[in-house]
């Protein structure tokens, strides 16, 4: 019979990183040396998730006044003034920085 976590213990085996957890955390943990129990919860460690970053230029408009709009490409960005670039955490999704540019 095939162990209850052998794909697991292979990939750790191979180098993979490995997380646990178990009822009463439930938080995943880096685990360097997993002892695999049966009512122990493992995975492989998944990549970060990478930074989000969105350019914003500040448009004028009679109607509407001022506002930001996002520049998909740098040629959104040509001849304008004002612009602002936002990076947001890829995990949490969370704003970390604001820059000028």
């Amino acid at each position: 019979m095939k162990h209850k976590h052998a794909d697991l213990i292979h990939a750790w085996a191979d180098g993979a990183q490995i997380q646990s957890r178990n009822s009463i955390n439930e938080d995943w943990k880096d685990n360097r040396l997993p002892v695999w129990a049966n009512d122990t919860m493992y995975r492989i460690k998944p990549e970060p998730k990478p930074d989000v970053v969105i350019r914003f230029y500040l448009e004028s408009n009679p109607l509407v006044g001022h506002r930001f709009s996002e520049a998909y490409t740098d040629n959104d960005l040509v001849n304008k003034n004002n612009c602002i670039k936002c990076t947001f955490d890829g995990e949490s999704k969370k704003l970390k920085t604001v820059e000028v540019i």
